[in-house]
């Protein structure tokens, strides 16, 4: 089954338009100020305002304001972020292993639709799909749920955006001298060089959280075809241009949106890598 790289983005801008309408925008009092979440807002208060998004943003909130008590606001934004992680990880760890079988499987994949190349008859189309979906049952794999672990992380993105507005700990916080309500285009414009650090250490690890899974499932395509006395083809990674394409809008909208946000990128970004090391572990015992 090769995935439609048209339909993909259409999902992908939808569920990013839903979120940025629902998520983005941090609710005002009649005097136009944000409306704060502190350690006293009780829960049905934020509820009230936001609406159904609060069942994000008030926990993120809330940790983010305890944790940075003992740790720090930059710690908070960590300790959300780890915490919101491990819940997703334990939300989707069947589909998350299912995606990467998904990328061990390729080199297989490739052959049945290289077999099937020439053939446009709809009995040749039926075999191809017959033997991918027998492919898919042997390795226990679900093509599409890929998909629960990106709608899962919208949500966590844009609630730990809207938790930073309204944190009273993060909007007067600082973190090695940098205001955390600031965003790195302030910095950049103002000479503040921490700010191209920080940038420059995030786009590092959000490079790496995208390399990595493609390093190690080609390292295991190489020791699978060495156990089977084959030669390793190289195969095409067919989510790999997503991927990249998936950057663009970070990179845009790291520059323009609280640095506190960069922190959260940067952590992310590190959870992700251990995260696919994990979980890969676990294909291995498993496969």
């Amino acid at each position: 089954m090769k995935f439609n790289k048209k339909k993909m983005l259409l999902f992908m801008v939808a569920i990013v338009g839903v979120f940025t309408l629902t998520g983005c925008t941090a609710p005002q009092d009649e005097a136009g100020n944000i409306i704060m979440i502190a350690k006293d807002t009780p829960f049905m208060e934020t509820l009230s305002d936001t609406g159904w998004f609060a069942i994000f943003v008030w926990p993120i909130c809330q940790i983010i304001n305890y944790s940075a008590d003992y740790i720090g606001p930059a710690g908070g934004i960590a300790a959300a972020t780890i915490i919101a992680n491990i819940v997703i990880v334990a939300l989707t760890i069947k589909s998350q292993i299912s995606m990467q079988r998904m990328q061990l499987i390729q080199p297989e994949l490739q052959r049945i639709q290289d077999k099937y190349a020439n053939k446009t008859d709809d009995a040749s189309k039926m075999r191809m799909a017959q033997e991918m979906q027998s492919l898919y049952s042997k390795y226990k794999i679900n093509p599409f749920s890929a998909m629960i672990g990106m709608f899962l992380q919208f949500p966590l993105i844009f609630a730990i955006f809207q938790a930073m507005q309204r944190s009273p700990i993060v909007t007067s916080g600082e973190f090695l001298g940098l205001h955390l309500e600031q965003t790195p285009w302030d910095g950049f414009t103002n000479g503040q060089w921490q700010y191209v650090i920080l940038f420059v250490i995030m786009m590092a690890a959000q490079v790496g959280s995208m390399f990595i899974p493609q390093f190690l499932a080609k390292q295991r395509a190489k020791k699978k075809a060495e156990a089977e006395h084959r030669r390793y083809q190289e195969q095409k990674n067919p989510m790999g241009n997503s991927m990249y394409l998936m950057m663009i809008p970070i990179l845009i909208l790291s520059v323009i949106w609280p640095s506190g946000m960069i922190i959260y990128w940067t952590i992310s970004a590190l959870v992700t890598i251990f995260k696919t090391v994990f979980i890969q572990y676990i294909v291995d015992k498993k496969v």
